[in-house]
C-alpha cells in the first residue's frame, strides 16, 4: 500500500505507464483520453498528469476497458483444462472467470472441484468457484456424487469458493426440501451470493423462490421473462453459449434504469466457439450491433459482474482496482490488441505467453465404468400405439413433449424410424456400473443409419447414444468406454470419428485447436449420417438434463420435468 500511495501521489514512477489511452469508465458512462499509473498489481491514478514510468507503453488513442469478467461458466463444456481455456481467454480480453464446477462435481464430487481449483491456481486469469448445489440435479438420474449440505458449507470456507452455484431444483425450494435449503442457509451464513435458475417459473412460484435467497438467473429466453426476474431483485444474466442464445432475444428488456442489474454470461462455451468468435468480447461484439450502448456494454461485461459477486477490487479503471485491463481497436467490434493481468502484459494481438499444463490424477483419468452390453441393452416393448418422444427444439435447450406413433419389428420390439426422424435414445449410467439404461425416443436428429454417443450428459454425465441400429448404439458406447469417456460417431460397425475427453470424461488434454479440429471431422461424420443439428453432440448432451422443461431422459427412464416424475414410455 505505501508504494501504491507513493505512485498515485507522484512521488515515485509508476511501475507501468499507459499513455494516450481513451479510458472507458463505467461508473459514468463516459470516453475521455487518460493516462494510468500502475503500481504493482494495482491501479494508482487515472489522469494525464501521470508521466513518468519505469516502463512506458504508448496506447495512441486506443480505447482502455477493465479486463471483462464472465460471470457464470462450465469450464467441462468447453472441453477444455483450465490452462487451456485460460490461453485463450486471456487474448480476448477476460481476465476473471466465475466457474460452476457442478458437471465434474457430479462425476467426482469434491476431488473433482478440488482438480480444477488446484490445477488454475497459478494462471493468469482468476478462476473464482461457485459451489454446486445441485449434486445431483435431481434423484431422477444416478450421478457419481453427492454433495450434502455439510459439503456446500465446507467448500464455501475454501479460498477462491465465492458463493452458491445455480441452485436448479427449484422444485425441491418450492417444496422445501430440507436438503436443498440447508444449502441455501449455508450460503446465507457465509454472506456470499446464491445463484438461481428457474426457466419458465413465473407468479407466485418465482416469488417464493426469490424469497427464499435467489439472487440471479441465467435461464430467461424472452423479454416478459426476463422483466419480471429484473422486477423482483433478480440479476439478468444474459446468456450467448454456444447451446443456448438469448442475448437477441433478451436485449430488448435491458433499459437506462435497469441495466445495472444485467451482466453477460457465456454459460456453456465450445472449443470452437472460443477459437472462431472469442469470450466476452464476442458478446459484446454482438450486442453493440443489435444496438446496446457501447459504454453500457462494457458495464455489463466488467462493473456489473463485480459487483454482483462481491469483487470489488476489479471490473473497473479506478485507483485501488486491480490493473486487470483490455486494450481494443474499438467499442464496434472489440477486438482486443493486448491484455494486462495484475499489471503485467499477458496477451498481445491474439498471442498468450505458454501456461503452466497441470497433472491429473488416475482418478481423474479413469472415471467411466459401465456395465457390459448385450444384444438386449437397448430392448424395448410398446404397450400401446403410441408413446412419448422428446422433441427437439432448434438452437434451445428446452424439448417438447410429443406423442407419435411408434415403428415396432415383427417381434413387437420398438425400432428406430429414420424416415419420419424418430430415433431410439438411451442412458447408460457409467460411475458405478450399475446397469441402469434408461431407453426412449427423441424426434429431431435426423440419423439415416448409424448412431452417436458421448459421455458429455448434463448434469449426471452418463453416456447418452442415439441410433439407428442396436448394434451400432452398441458399439459406439463400448468406444466410450474403451477412451474414459469422450464423443463417437459409428456407421454399419465401424468407428467414423471420436474424439477422447479422459478427464472425468469430460475434457480433453489436447490444445483447443486439436480439440476443435477433432469436432469438425465428429461433425461431418455425424452430417455424414444425416445428422441435422450443426451440433449434434451438443444438442444430444442436454437431452439428459431433467431439470429443463419438457421431457428429457436419464439413466432412469423418461422424466416428465412439469411433472418431476419419471413417466411411462407409453403415451395413452
Amino acid at each position: 500500500m505505501n508504494h501504491l500511495i507513493e505512485v498515485a501521489k507522484g512521488d515515485v514512477p509508476a511501475d507501468l505507464l499507459l499513455q494516450g489511452a481513451r479510458v472507458v469508465n463505467v461508473f459514468t458512462g463516459e470516453i475521455y483520453p487518460a493516462n494510468v499509473a500502475i503500481a504493482g498489481e494495482w491501479i494508482a491514478g487515472v489522469g494525464n498528469y501521470y508521466n513518468d514510468g519505469k516502463e512506458t507503453l504508448d496506447l495512441n488513442g486506443l480505447f482502455l476497458l477493465p479486463g471483462f469478467i464472465n460471470g457464470h461458466l462450465h469450464l467441462e463444456s468447453s472441453l477444455l483444462t483450465p490452462a487451456e481455456y485460460a490461453r485463450l481467454a486471456l487474448a480476448h480480453g477476460t481476465t476473471t472467470v466465475i466457474l460452476d464446477p457442478h458437471e465434474i462435481a457430479n462425476v467426482l464430487g469434491i476431488p473433482g472441484i478440488q482438480a480444477l481449483i488446484d490445477s488454475s491456481k497459478t494462471l493468469p486469469l482468476d478462476f473464482f468457484f461457485m459451489a454446486p448445489s445441485c449434486v445431483p440435479a435431481t434423484p431422477l438420474e444416478t450421478s457419481g456424487a453427492a454433495l450434502l449440505a455439510k459439503d456446500i458449507e465446507m467448500l464455501l470456507k475454501k479460498p477462491r469458493v465465492i458463493g452458491l452455484a445455480e441452485v436448479m431444483n427449484f422444485p425441491g425450494v418450492l417444496q422445501k426440501h430440507p436438503e436443498v435449503l440447508k444449502k441455501i442457509e449455508a450460503s446465507k451464513k457465509q454472506g456470499k451470493p446464491i445463484d438461481g435458475h428457474a426457466p419458465l417459473l413465473s407468479g407466485k412460484g418465482l416469488n417464493a423462490y426469490v424469497a427464499s435467497g435467489m439472487e440471479s438467473d441465467h435461464e430467461s429466453v424472452g423479454r416478459a421473462e426476463a422483466e419480471e426476474k429484473l422486477r423482483l431483485g433478480m440479476w439478468l444474466m444474459i446468456r450467448e453459449g454456444s447451446a443456448a442464445k438469448n442475448l437477441r432475444d433478451l436485449l430488448p428488456a435491458i433499459t437506462p434504469q435497469n441495466s445495472h442489474r444485467s451482466l453477460f454470461v457465456l454459460d456453456d462455451l465450445e472449443s470452437r466457439d472460443l477459437l472462431h468468435k472469442g469470450d466476452i468480447d464476442h458478446l459484446l461484439r454482438l450486442a453493440v450491433s443489435l444496438g446496446l450502448d457501447p459504454a453500457t456494454a462494457i458495464q455489463m461485461a466488467t462493473l456489473n459482474p463485480s459487483e454482483r459477486f462481491g469483487l470489488r477490487d476489479r471490473g473497473a479503471i479506478a485507483p485501488g482496482r486491480l490493473a486487470d485491463l483490455a486494450v481494443v481497436s474499438d467499442l464496434n467490434h472489440f477486438q482486443v490488441r493486448l491484455t494486462i493481468k495484475g499489471g503485467k502484459v499477458v496477451a498481445r494481438e491474439g498471442k498468450v505467453y505458454p501456461l503452466f499444463s497441470f497433472g491429473f490424477n488416475p482418478k481423474v483419468l479413469r472415471s467411466v465404468k459401465i456395465k457390459p452390453l448385450d444384444e438386449s441393452s437397448f430392448s424395448l416393448e410398446l404397450k400401446t400405439e403410441k408413446a412419448w418422444v422428446i422433441g427437439i427444439v432448434p438452437d434451445q435447450i428446452l424439448t417438447e413433449k410429443l406423442i407419435l406413433p411408434v415403428k415396432t419389428n415383427n417381434h413387437g420390439k420398438v425400432i428406430s424410424d429414420p424416415e419420419l426422424d424418430i430415433l431410439k435414445i438411451a442412458v447408460i449410467e457409467r460411475h458405478k456400473a450399475s446397469g441402469n439404461v434408461g431407453i426412449g425416443l427423441v424426434k429431431g436428429l435426423g440419423l439415416k443409419r448409424g448412431a452417436l454417443a458421448t459421455s458429455v450428459a448434463h448434469d449426471s454425465h452418463n453416456i447418452v447414444v442415439v441410433g439407428v441400429s442396436d448394434e451400432d448404439m452398441r458399439k459406439a458406447v463400448e468406444e466410450i468406454q474403451k477412451m474414459q469417456g469422450g464423443f463417437v460417431v459409428v456407421d454399419q460397425g465401424e468407428v467414423k470419428a471420436s474424439l477422447s475427453l479422459p478427464i472425468a470424461g469430460l475434457m480433453s488434454r489436447e490444445t483447443a485447436e486439436v480439440v476443435a479440429s477433432q469436432l469438425a471431422k465428429l461433425n461431418e461424420a455425424a452430417r455424414e449420417i444425416g445428422a441435422i443439428p450443426a451440433n449434434p453432440f451438443l444438442t444430444m448432451s442436454f437431452l439428459t438434463l431433467p431439470v429443463i422443461p419438457e421431457l428429457k431422459i436419464t439413466d432412469k427412464g423418461l422424466v416428465d420435468v412439469s411433472q418431476f416424475r419419471i413417466i411411462p414410455f407409453e403415451a395413452s
